[in-house]
């Protein structure tokens, strides 16, 4: 009587519409993956190996697939994962009844047939042009529209009821059902008011980062920490400053200098100052009037004997 009681319960809670859509995209995944995986497998051979037989090979991938999982547990990997299976809708009494192997069979000739079919015709159509062809391929396009259409208001019932979230499960009478009863989960509102909170925080540094002048802070932060000495005007003061470069530390590259006595790489000072128009120097605050070359009776070769 406990296990009636719990298979009826089990039948009549309707499972999210959220959860079949999610168990149908988890199923696209999963055929992603696994075509990109059996390609990497091919990598090494000659590239359009398999071009001419690509439907069929997908077929038998699919049908692979059909078998360890609707055909063995009556449920795609998409369901299994989100504690889905499929349903008889057909069945008289309210116990859970699984698909019948007609049904099964049929979900396979509907779903990796059909696209078996339409992938194999528009490459026979792509590559002859008859006249006898052109009316066939208009009789096919018809038929396919005419499914799509059944397929877009069988979704638009789908989002009403809830129940037959493809055409294909209405058409043979499967529909999702949980394969063991759902507990009510209770989430505390500390957790969702701390994650409310990150997430609040993670989106206002994501729109600060980028207004942030990183360049300028770090030359502010160097002038702090640098305490200022006097400016002296000695061809020996410009021999010890032109031995690195003021932003980056290294041996100034193309040395150029911005009014003050210190000295840049070109791509470092030029850079900061398109970036920033007013750039100071990090060492002693001067504002930039001009970048120029370096002009100093001292030659850089100079610079680095002493």
């Amino acid at each position: 009587m406990g296990s009636r009681d719990e298979n009826m319960k089990r039948t009549q809670q309707r499972v999210l519409r959220i959860s079949q859509l999610d168990a149908l995209e988890l199923n696209k995944a999963l055929e992603q993956l696994v075509w990109s995986q059996f390609t990497q497998c091919l990598h090494g051979f000659k590239p359009g190996l398999l071009a001419r037989f690509e439907p069929e090979v997908k077929a038998f991938l699919w049908l692979f697939l059909w078998r360890f999982t609707i055909y063995t547990n009556n449920a795609t990997v998409g369901q299994s994962v989100l504690n889905i299976q499929y349903r008889n809708d057909f069945a008289p009494n309210l116990k859970y009844q699984p698909p019948t192997k007609n049904q099964k069979l049929w979900y396979a000739v509907c779903t990796i047939g059909g696209k078996w079919l339409e992938e194999r015709c528009y490459d026979l159509f792509r590559n002859h042009h008859l006249v006898s062809f052109g009316k066939v391929k208009q009789c096919l396009n018809f038929v396919v529209g005419v499914l799509k259409l059944g397929g877009l208001i069988n979704f638009l019932i789908f989002l009403q009821k809830g129940k037959f979230a493809t055409l294909t499960e209405r058409l043979l009478g499967i529909r999702s059902v949980f394969c063991k009863p759902q507990s009510i989960r209770e989430v505390g509102f500390e957790y969702m008011n701390r994650e409310l909170l990150w997430h609040g925080f993670a989106e206002f540094l994501i729109f600060l980062l980028p207004l942030i002048n990183i360049q300028k802070l770090k030359a502010k932060l160097s002038s702090w920490c640098i305490p200022i000495t006097g400016t002296p005007n000695s061809d020996r003061t410009l021999t010890t400053c032109g031995k690195e470069c003021s932003l980056c530390g290294e041996w100034p590259t193309m040395p150029h200098t911005i009014g003050c006595e210190h000295i840049f790489c070109y791509y470092c000072v030029k850079s900061s100052f398109l970036f920033d128009m007013y750039f100071t120097c990090p060492k002693c605050s001067t504002e930039v009037h001009s970048v120029q070359p370096l002009k100093s009776g001292i030659e850089m070769s100079e610079v680095s004997t002493l």
